[in-house]
């Protein structure tokens, strides 16, 4: 997952139940393809107490999500897109966007 999906980038989902929503990446598995995107997938876990101060209940907690059900969100072209990578000069490498040709 070195240049894939990673912490940080704001995705927007393109299949499921929150189809054209977007949000930001919390967390990334690479073993398993899949990211975990803030308020999206919600899912309902029943919590107990653990202490005095701790309140239980039915908290609602992100669930992951597979890497190809999210596309990277290009902020020009103000949708999610599919990307490429290019070398630098410097031999680093940026990922692009396919469609605009602009650094995301």
């Amino acid at each position: 997952m070195s240049l894939e999906i990673k912490k940080g980038d704001k995705v927007e989902i393109i299949k499921g139940k929150d189809k054209g929503k977007s949000g930001k990446v919390l967390k990334g598995f690479p073993s398993s393809r899949t990211v975990i995107v803030e308020g999206i997938n919600l899912m309902k876990k029943h919590m107990r107490r653990r202490s005095e101060t701790e309140q239980g209940g039915i908290k609602e907690l992100p669930a992951p999500l597979r890497m190809e059900n999210v596309a990277l969100f290009c902020s020009n072209c103000n949708k999610g897109v599919r990307f490429g990578v290019k070398v630098m000069e410097d031999k680093s490498k940026v990922r692009i966007c396919k469609k605009c040709q602009q650094t995301i």
